[in-house]
């Protein structure tokens, strides 16, 4: 089954609205993983805008589940604070530190050569290492020679391809493609950007080897409605309910 990793960098957002503290990220994380959620995922800006690294600090103390940090590399103290914690992954996206969110993958023939010591200082470590990629088929054999042990499937075409009912079925094969072309250079499958309640399934249903989800902002929207542990347990219904169609 695609396991389901909870971004909550939403949760801090709305936090840092107010110095009082409410939400509490940690205690909303805690909720999460008693709901059955596989990991967390935070994703530390430079400007603290939602996540500080304080947080993930705190987070570590408590995360007994997969514990995932996003950032680029290249900016900020992302490699500081990933050292330091030595979490289960490492999602290296390539975003600009002024970005309001992620929106596109690496370009290894611009950055592959500086990702190698990168990746080499964080598997060393013991942490996984997962790129951000676009759903390129020829990428995939660069970001395994590179040393990448996964590769995270930037899902926002296809989000925006099942909203908007155009060019659907050639935008999921895009993916389908890149999967299978990470699969046989032996990376690893998460995927992450806009899957929501609606698109999840068909996602998971259709792509192979999707090893893991990162969700956050649809949940979270989704948790203003049911209640936070109801929205963790929505989403995992959906991929436990894919899993037993993919098996029949």
């Amino acid at each position: 089954m695609t396991e389901l990793s909870v971004n909550i960098n939403k949760i801090a957002l709305l936090r840092n609205q107010r110095d009082i503290g409410i939400p509490d990220v940690t205690g909303a994380s805690r909720r999460i993983i008693e709901a059955g959620a596989y990991g967390i995922t935070v994703h530390p800006r430079p400007d603290e805008r939602h996540i500080r690294y304080s947080d993930v600090y705190e987070l570590a103390k408590m995360v007994t589940v997969e514990f995932n940090i996003e950032g680029n590399p290249f900016t900020g103290r992302y490699m500081e604070i990933v050292s330091d914690v030595r979490p289960t992954q490492a999602t290296l996206v390539p975003d600009d530190p002024g970005a309001s969110t992620s929106d596109h993958g690496w370009d290894l023939e611009a950055n592959g050569e500086r990702l190698i010591p990168i990746i080499k200082q964080l598997k060393d470590n013991g942490i996984r290492v997962s790129l951000f990629m676009d759903a390129v088929v020829e990428v995939m054999k660069v970001a395994k020679q590179i040393g990448a042990d996964r590769v995270e499937l930037y899902t926002e075409p296809y989000a925006t391809a099942f909203r908007e009912e155009k060019n659907f079925e050639q935008t999921l094969q895009a993916y389908v493609e890149a999967a299978r072309a990470a699969m046989d250079e032996g990376l690893g499958i998460n995927a992450g950007h806009d899957l929501n309640l609606d698109n999840l399934g068909k996602f998971c249903g259709e792509v192979p080897g999707v090893l893991e989800v990162s969700i956050g902002h649809a949940l979270i929207g989704d948790a203003l409605d049911i209640g936070l542990s109801a929205a963790v347990e929505a989403y995992l219904k959906i991929l436990s309910d894919t899993k037993s169609k993919i098996n029949s």
